[in-house]
């Protein structure tokens, strides 16, 4: 019993910890991608138009992402 206990609360703490790092990894890249789109939209040739529209679409799911992450984070302290 004790033992599957343990496991248990192992199991939990190492999930908790691992979606931290995901979400920590995901804001990391939309950041990047962010910063690419506007260095793109800046620069001048059709290549950089179509990269900065190419963008868009790794852009708006981590987006979509980044404010569901935050929605929970705000909702987590709410209710404490």
């Amino acid at each position: 019993m004790i033992s599957t206990v343990t496991t248990s609360v192992v199991t939990t703490v190492t999930t908790t910890a691992m979606a931290g790092s995901v979400a920590l990894i995901g804001i990391l890249v939309l950041l990047s991608l962010l910063i690419q789109k506007e260095l793109a939209s800046t620069s001048e040739g059709a290549r950089f138009k179509k990269f900065s529209r190419v963008l868009n679409l790794a852009i708006v799911p981590l987006l979509i992402v980044f404010f569901i992450t935050v929605g929970v984070k705000i909702m987590e302290i709410l209710k404490q």
